[in-house]
Parts: C-alpha cells; structure tokens; sequence
C-alpha cells in the first residue's frame, strides 16, 4: 500500500494548526488595531483638555488675585487710590473676555461688579483740622455700607466664575 503525501508536513492536523495561527493573528491584529484607535482617541481629548486648562490658567490666577485684593479691602472705607490693584486686574481680564467663551459670561459679570464696586470710592478728605458736619458723615456712612455690599458683591462673582473654571478644567 502507497501513500501519497504531498509534502513533508501537508498533513491535516498541520494544516489545521496553520489555519487556527492565521484566524487567532488575524484576530489579534484587529484586537490590536481596535485598541490603539481607542488609545489615539484618548490621547486626542485629553490634548483638547490640556489646551482648554492652558487657556483657562492665566483668567484663573487673575480671578484668584482679584479675591485676594478685594479680601484685604473688607471692611474698611475705600478712596480711590485703594483700588489701583483691581482695576489693574480688571483690566486684564476684560482683555482676556473676549477670547475665553466659556467663561465670558462670568467674566462679564466680574467686570460689572469691578466696575460698580470701584464707583463706590469715598471723596478725598478735607483738611484734618476740619470738624465733619454730621449730615455728611452720616452720608459718608451710607456710602461705605454701599462699598461693602458691592465688595461682597464682586466677592461672589469672582467666586462663581471660580466655579465654572474648576468645573471646565475637570470637564
């Protein structure tokens, strides 16, 4: 009796290793494939999220400055010249507003409240051998209250705007 092989290892088990190896690379490769698209699309939003964080960076530290420069105005009555660091902030971030989208809402409404808090500054003092009538120290009085309302007032803006910039940076 004669056999009749092809080739040395033509045999079926052989062959049906090779067709096995070819379906489980193939697999693999399309495993492989499916994976790094996956990895790219990751890597894509997290460099989205990056750029978006570096825009927000410079609004933040000015946001937190502002804070600050209004916390060490609390409580005590303003002139004009106590305002120099917040209207320099201010006017930063009005020149940032405009290319932040996300945040110009807030933005908008920080500057506003800048805006109204800088209107309250109290009149240079007269002479101080002067006596004050009390009519216009009782005015003076109202216009103080009127500086720490619209304090606090920017102070709750400044942190709302805060927020949103947290909230965007987590995303």
């Amino acid at each position: 009796m004669m056999t009749n092989t092809l080739a040395l290892g033509t045999s079926g088990g052989t062959l049906a290793v090779a067709i096995v190896s070819a379906l489980a690379t193939g697999a693999l490769g399309a495993y492989t494939l499916l994976h790094h698209q996956q990895v790219f699309a990751w890597m894509r939003s997290i460099r989205r999220k990056d750029q978006t964080n570096a825009e927000l960076d410079k609004p933040d530290q000015w946001l937190a400055d502002l804070y600050k420069a209004q916390c060490r105005l609390a409580h005590k009555p303003c002139r004009a010249e106590d305002f120099e660091d917040i209207t320099q902030i201010g006017t930063m971030l009005r020149g940032v507003a405009d290319h932040t989208p996300a945040i110009a809402p807030e933005l908008a409404r920080v500057l506003e409240r800048i805006e109204e808090y800088t209107d309250t500054a109290l009149p240079e003092p007269g002479p101080a051998a002067v006596k004050i009538p009390v009519l216009e120290h009782r005015t003076q009085l109202v216009k103080a209250m009127k500086q720490e309302s619209a304090r606090s007032d920017l102070a709750r803006a400044v942190v709302a705007a805060q927020q949103k910039i947290t909230h965007l940076k987590r995303g």
